[in-house]
């Protein structure tokens, strides 16, 4: 459970409060979490860093203390903050003989094939460099708005470690661990070790967000967790100010949460499952019963289309499941219900015979 000596790939996640210190970049942690790095490295294995501070070391900058509030505000202490951020690492690591890489992302990078395997190749480029990747997300542009934020950096580490196929993946926080409780409000709260399922129990007991420039709290983690789970990548979330937390996790030590997976999808199926879907497809029980045992959906099996797709998209199979379409919105209209061999009468020569194959079909559940 606690054993990372075959971890080759480890996603290191780090978090506003953690990497700063009234405000400004801890100088001091960054250059700690570089030596930390490089022992890593020096040991044969692969470290990409996920990043969070570009926000709250813009609005330190400006001496700007109360919360950040409205998008164009939290894009422009970003851009300001970001150069800081990155300064600092640059710095740390090349002190110790490392090259460090800014990556910046938007969500809908990772939520188009082709640029995610463009990122995916450049991210892998630099690893094999011996080249330490430090991503985080692109605050400048993204806005909830036009669906390009992650919503949170704990989001992004999870979509990350799964995308780049980690094998651990390290949060640290202010956070130390999991409780069985809220420790703020009960003294008697005690600390979960290892969680192997994570249940609507846990989930409503996670809490709400996190700080005036953080966005992110218990239950992101635990929507983080989610998500790496699918990769069968195992997340240990700690208290990032434990000095040496990064090493004395690797070598197995009981800090904070591990969070164990429960299956191991394909990095496409991966891909497919954290992808935004562009409408939905609404299929019979015949259907759904068919998909789940690896049939190909049919434009029999089908009562209903929502939204605005093309083919090659990614759409919701009612509240079950994900598919990559072969069909746009406005052809699956015009074949619900009919058999396949009705297509070609219906949209001529040169389509599909299925709406969507086995191998493009992934199920939200277990």
């Amino acid at each position: 459970m606690r054993n990372f000596d075959n971890s080759k790939r480890i996603a290191i996640k780090i978090g506003t409060n953690t990497l700063s210190r009234a405000g400004a970049v801890d100088a001091a942690y960054i250059r700690s979490v570089a030596r930390q790095v490089a022992q890593l490295i020096k040991a044969g294995r692969e470290v990409v860093l996920i990043t969070s501070g570009a926000i709250g070391m813009g609005a330190g900058k400006l001496g700007v203390t109360g919360t950040v509030r409205g998008i164009k505000v939290r894009q422009a202490y970003a851009a300001i903050g970001q150069p800081l951020l990155m300064t600092e690492y640059r710095k740390s690591f090349d002190k110790l003989g490392l090259t460090c890489a800014q990556v910046l992302l938007t969500a809908e990078v990772l939520n188009h094939r082709q640029t995610y395997l463009n990122l995916k190749n450049a991210i892998e480029t630099l690893l094999k460099l011996g080249v330490v990747p430090v991503l985080n997300e692109n605050d400048c542009v993204a806005t909830d708005e036009i669906g390009s934020a992650f919503g949170d950096n704990d989001k992004l580490s999870a979509l990350v470690a799964s995308k780049l196929d980690a094998d651990l993946l390290i949060m640290l926080s202010d956070i130390d661990a999991l409780y069985d409780r809220n420790p703020r409000k009960y003294d008697d709260a005690k600390p979960i070790k290892a969680v192997y399922e994570i249940t609507d129990e846990i989930i409503k007991s996670a809490g709400s967000r996190g700080s005036k420039f953080a966005t992110g709290g218990m239950k992101s983690k635990i929507a983080a967790a989610q998500i790496a789970a699918n990769a069968g990548c195992r997340i240990v979330l700690a208290d990032g100010r434990v000095k040496d937390v990064i090493t004395k996790i690797v070598a197995g030590d009981e800090i904070g949460t591990v969070f164990m997976p429960k299956r191991k999808l394909s990095n496409r199926l991966r891909w497919l499952l954290n992808s935004a879907s562009a409408g939905t497809i609404t299929i019979d029980d015949g259907a759904a019963a068919a998909v789940r045992k690896k049939k190909s959906l049919l434009p029999k099996g089908i009562k209903s289309v929502s939204g605005d797709f093309k083919s090659g998209d990614v759409v919701m199979l009612n509240n079950i499941a994900k598919a990559v379409t072969n069909f746009g919105s406005g052809e699956l209209k015009l074949i619900i219900g009919k058999h396949s061999s009705e297509i070609k009468d219906v949209l001529g020569s040169g389509k599909k015979d299925v709406v969507a194959t086995p191998e493009n079909i992934v199920f939200l559940d277990y």
